[in-house]
């Protein structure tokens, strides 16, 4: 699988996702580190990534219908979360192989203790 880190989670999701086996790319990296989430939506959709992040405006499905992306996956976190703790919770997802292999098309919702899969409608 293919990411796309929003900035407002830890750089460090970066190497996580690539112990996985996963490429990432931080939206840090590449210039759009505060650009608006259309434009992260865009980038994601022309270069076939799963967007990942913790804003929580990805899961409005009328503006980010799941089909038209490889996958938007959200991190419902505590607001005082830590970086370490984003991880682990980041970690624990990616753990579940049989649901990551799922994303493709799908709003996917991680929040703790349940993740919820909402199927693609296009």
């Amino acid at each position: 699988m293919r990411f796309l880190i929003d900035a407002d989670l830890p750089r460090s999701a970066k190497d996580l996702l690539r112990r996985y086996g996963h490429e990432s790319i931080d939206v840090r990296d590449i210039g759009l580190g505060s650009a608006s989430d259309s434009s992260i939506a865009r980038y994601a959709q022309d270069e076939s990534l799963c967007l990942l992040t913790g804003d929580s405006d990805f899961s409005d499905i009328r503006t980010y219908p799941p089909a038209r992306y490889q996958g938007l996956v959200i991190l419902h976190v505590p607001p005082n979360a830590t970086a370490s703790f984003i991880l682990a919770f980041l970690e624990g997802f990616l753990k579940q192989e049989q649901l990551v292999n799922r994303i493709t098309g799908r709003l996917v919702i991680i929040e703790p203790g349940r993740v919820r899969i909402r199927p693609s409608t296009e």
